[in-house]
């Protein structure tokens, strides 16, 4: 590990500022993910501004019903808010399954949204960014995985209202339960009116480069019954065109047993 210099700042301004004026410069928050990529000499940052002092931790209520959280904001502390479990639970699962009580009690909701690409060989923004616009493809720049220029700061999260989520759950698929990546993951909220199903948000993790919203699956699943049937239908058409490689191919069909786990769940009650 090549030695570097530590500043901690005490505004957003100061951070923002320092971390522009070096180019090999880098913020730090809780560090579970950095300080690993530091130690494995994959990051030689020449800088890092500490930048927990700041005040980012909030979680606040917005008007329609969604929550603003702070980009310095515990994932343990998210997963426990009484907004997030009663309007969000999807939010709630996805953080508790995501790490290991350690970890959770340290790493900042704007660190894991850039938590750098996970495989066996590496180890002011006054704009709002979609999350559908903030995770890239690899395309010709492989090297960059969100849109964030350098020295760019998230401050918060805003997750809009959503009342389909109240009725959401997350599934998480690993070689073993313990602290483990998902080979597989899956996010469903659904709405059912009548046995039909009115309303669908469906999102896979584990299976691509970026989160991958499964909206063939959805478009599949309006308008129908939610039987088990179309339940693996609509799965069948979410993978359809997935072009795996042979040491992962399995992962076609997890992904599709995910979802339909998942929808199950959320509508055996329904049938």
């Amino acid at each position: 590990m090549l030695p570097f210099s530590y500043v901690r700042a005490g505004d957003a301004g100061t951070a923002i500022a320092l971390v522009r004026a070096s180019p090999d410069s880098a913020f730090l928050a809780g560090g579970t993910t950095e300080v690993d990529l530091v130690r494995q000499d994959v990051l030689r940052p020449g800088l890092l501004v500490d930048i927990n002092d700041l005040p980012l931790d909030l979680i606040e209520d917005l008007p329609d019903g969604g929550l603003r959280i702070g980009a310095l904001a515990r994932m343990s502390d998210v997963a426990r808010a009484p907004g997030v479990i009663e309007r969000f639970p999807v939010i709630s699962q996805a953080l508790v399954l995501g790490a290991s009580a350690q970890l959770r009690n340290m790493a900042s909701m704007g660190g894991n949204l850039c938590q750098r690409v996970r495989c066996s060989y590496f180890r002011d923004a006054a704009r709002a960014i979609g999350i559908d616009d903030f995770f890239l493809l690899p395309g010709d720049t492989p090297q960059r995985e969100h849109p964030l220029e350098h020295g760019e700061l998230i401050t918060a999260i805003e997750v809009p209202g959503a009342p389909v989520a109240r009725r959401s759950v997350y599934l998480k698929f690993r070689d073993r339960q313990s602290y483990e990546f998902a080979l597989a993951s899956v996010a469903a909220a659904v709405r059912i009116e009548d046995g039909t199903v009115t309303e669908v948000r469906l999102a896979l993790g584990g299976v691509g480069t970026r989160p991958w919203r499964a909206r063939r699956a959805e478009a599949a699943l309006l308008g129908r019954p939610a039987t088990g049937a179309s339940l693996a239908e609509a799965a069948r058409q979410e993978l359809a065109a997935a072009t795996p490689h042979p040491m992962n191919a399995f992962k076609v069909e997890l992904a599709q047993r995910a979802i339909v786990r998942a929808l199950t769940t959320l509508t055996d009650g329904d049938r």
